[in-house]
């Protein structure tokens, strides 16, 4: 394997360990070398891939969001379903991974958000500009759920978008927080009466 592909590798298996460690104990609570044991590199090797903590967390952020929106994409791109059919199944995924492990959910974004905003500068425009891309496909299908008749609102596709992302993200740290998914239930229904689903 060429040195260039194995230095990918071994960056992205760290950004994986990162990402199963944080997703459950957070970003301050982890620490570089159990990160780098979880992966199963050299502790010594960790600023051959990244600068410093910070830089490391930012990469972590950027790739978490880059998967994340690639995966609304697929969900939003499913033939033979109108947009609000997409959309539905788009929360109901969100439901299911945040309901997980006691609502521990698997959101970095839910996780990390309050804690990392600020810490790091840098980490938080990576999560703004990965919040703004989630926001914008959902405006996006929202747009389309209008045009196909799918969908019906009361406001416009931009606030009404935001707005939902913002209770879906607000009802995932209850969930969290109250260990039921029951928050998750209550957003659900007010998403299909925002919607008109």
């Amino acid at each position: 394997m060429p040195a260039t592909a194995r230095t990918t590798d071994t960056r992205r298996n760290i950004l994986d360990a990162a990402q199963r460690i944080m997703a459950r104990k957070g970003y301050s609570a982890v620490g570089i070398n159990e990160v780098l044991a979880e992966a199963g590199v050299p502790k010594g090797s960790f600023y051959h891939y990244f600068s410093s903590k910070d830089a490391f967390g930012e990469a972590l952020l950027r790739r978490y969001f880059e998967e994340y929106v690639a995966d609304m994409d697929r969900v939003f791109a499913r033939p033979g379903q109108s947009a609000g059919e997409r959309l539905t199944a788009y929360w109901q995924q969100w439901r299911q991974t945040q309901s997980l492990d006691d609502c521990q959910g698997k959101c970095l974004a839910v996780k990390l958000g309050a804690e990392v905003s600020d810490l790091s500068e840098p980490m938080r425009l990576a999560l703004k500009e990965g919040t703004d891309a989630v926001v914008d496909r959902l405006e996006r299908t929202i747009t389309q759920g209008l045009e196909d008749g799918s969908v019906a609102l009361d406001g416009d596709p931009r606030t009404t978008a935001q707005v939902l992302y913002d209770m879906w993200l607000g009802a995932s740290v209850m969930a969290k927080i109250h260990r039921s998914p029951a928050p998750l239930d209550t957003t659900t229904a007010m998403t299909r009466q925002l919607l008109h689903l």
